[in-house]
């Protein structure tokens, strides 16, 4: 019996799935299969059929088996492609073809299968595909997948991540994101912001190590006209304006102690006084904090406080470096190019074969942001309608500082700075503190932020308790 036209169809307005296979009993397995888990499933037996198929009515998904009668399911890959940019196809081979079938996954088809496989296996990857291409489809068919659509990803690790992060979105509790620099701690952020009851409400995220210190309690809690030189008007401060939504403190690792018991007590008191204040005002927000630092030694060092560390800590998310989730990479790639050819004004189609496996073999630290600057540097350069290996290794090749955050560059400088001050003055802090213009207790602070002390500065001849006879 010819499945040419065969379609399964459901009331309910859930995904629609294309699958094309010329095995009949296979056809009407899947067809069943992907029905029960609440699918509206289309099936043909042919190239051709799906394409005269998808000329009336376009599915969110396509699955096709690669060896097909006539044209076979690479071709009709090909044709897909053409027709319609963004509609994920998983393909579905046997062992002769895996290699056919890892070339079109460089090409952009969104995975293949190798047969006989589970069928939990394949519902995980039409789950995958359709969250990650087709935002307006959830992970489990409620879900609407809007929250994450910014987050693209399609790694087991990386699912775990965003499952636990939308379970905790429908509650107030506190949430600290654990990850190297450009792993996208304020995209999560922002993502269970948006899944959240707060979504309507104010997103304010704050870099706590990007602020000097003499500016971040204005900044967080404000500061009323007069408090201190400079401060001709009211300012409300972060949290006030984040009053009803959520407050996202990056780099919380880096807040000087001194900022760690006021936070603290804005958290236990949930009423800010801004600085000169008389009194508090109330305000109510929920907050989100991240680090790249080890915060448990830091509380071993004394570096941070335990009582705020487990205010914040309610929940932990940890996420991965890009080595870790390596599948994600020709995706996100994929992703960056067609945003950057845009904004370049270019036509590009995707990478060479052996560019994106280079891409995808590539040590990454500095995780997606690093992989986004080097698509940028090749979208910028490329001459070609597909980026060639030589352009990735060129742009592989660019010196890290390119990829330092706001606050490693400030970091990096301000040791920089002062290392040049104590080799100046010769380690005199009294000296090096007037020419930064900043008085010795806050010189000294600075100093130890970054375990410099004065004596490593001093010549020979001045550091105490040395002997100098004169004599060669």
């Amino acid at each position: 019996m010819s499945l040419a036209m065969h379609a399964v169809e459901s009331a309910d307005p859930a995904p629609r799935l294309l699958v094309v296979d010329d095995d009949p009993d296979l056809l009407r397995l899947l067809s069943m299969r992907l029905q029960a888990s609440g699918f509206r499933v289309s099936a043909v037996d042919s190239a051709e059929a799906a394409l005269s198929m998808m000329a009336v009515l376009t599915p969110d998904l396509v699955i096709s088996d690669v060896r097909l009668p006539g044209r076979d399911g690479l071709a009709l890959f090909d044709d897909i492609r053409a027709r319609h940019p963004g509609l994920p196809v998983i393909l579905l081979t046997a062992h002769g073809t895996i290699p056919d079938a890892v070339e079109a996954t460089a090409r952009g088809v969104f995975d293949y299968l190798t047969k006989p496989f589970d069928s939990r296996v394949l519902l995980g990857k039409v789950r995958q595909a359709l969250a990650t291409t087709s935002p307006e489809h959830g992970l489990d068919g409620t879900d609407n997948g809007l929250w994450r659509e910014q987050i693209i990803s399609r790694s087991a690790c990386m699912a775990e991540v965003l499952e636990e992060a939308r379970l905790v979105a429908g509650s107030d509790a506190s949430v600290l994101i654990r990850g190297a620099s450009g792993t996208g701690k304020e995209l999560l952020a922002r993502a269970i912001h948006r899944a959240g009851r707060r979504a309507g409400k104010p997103f304010v995220a704050i870099n706590c190590g990007a602020i000097p210190e003499q500016l971040l309690e204005s900044e967080l809690f404000g500061h009323v006209k007069g408090a201190f030189t400079g401060a001709t008007a009211a300012h409300d401060g972060l949290f006030l304006s984040a009053d009803g939504g959520t407050l996202f403190l990056d780099e919380i690792g880096d807040m000087p102690l001194a900022l760690q018991v006021k936070l603290l007590r804005v958290l236990q008191e949930r009423a800010v006084r801004p600085v000169g204040a008389t009194r508090a005002r109330p305000v109510d927000v929920r907050i989100i904090s991240a680090t790249h630092r080890d915060l448990e030694a830091g509380l071993r060092e004394g570096h941070f406080r335990e009582d705020l560390y487990y205010r914040l800590n309610v929940v932990r998310l940890s996420l991965p470096a890009l080595d870790a989730r390596r599948e994600d990479i020709p995706l996100l790639a994929r992703h960056f190019m067609r945003t950057l050819a845009e904004k370049y004004g270019k036509t590009i189609h995707g990478f060479a074969p052996d560019a994106l496996e280079m891409l995808a073999t590539a040590q990454w630290p500095g995780n997606v942001r690093q992989l986004y600057n080097v698509v940028e540097q090749v979208c910028a350069l490329t001459t070609a309608p597909r980026v060639p290996l030589a352009l990735v290794q060129r742009a592989l090749r660019t010196p890290s500082a390119e990829i330092l955050t706001y606050a490693e560059a400030k970091q990096r400088f301000e040791r920089e700075y002062l290392v040049h001050l104590l080799k100046l003055t010769g380690g005199n802090v009294t000296d090096s503190a007037r020419l930064a213009d900043r008085n010795r207790t806050e010189f000294y602070r600075l100093l130890q932020r970054h375990a410099l002390t004065p004596a490593m500065f001093r010549s020979e001849d001045e550091a105490p308790g040395v002997a100098f006879s004169g004599q060669g």
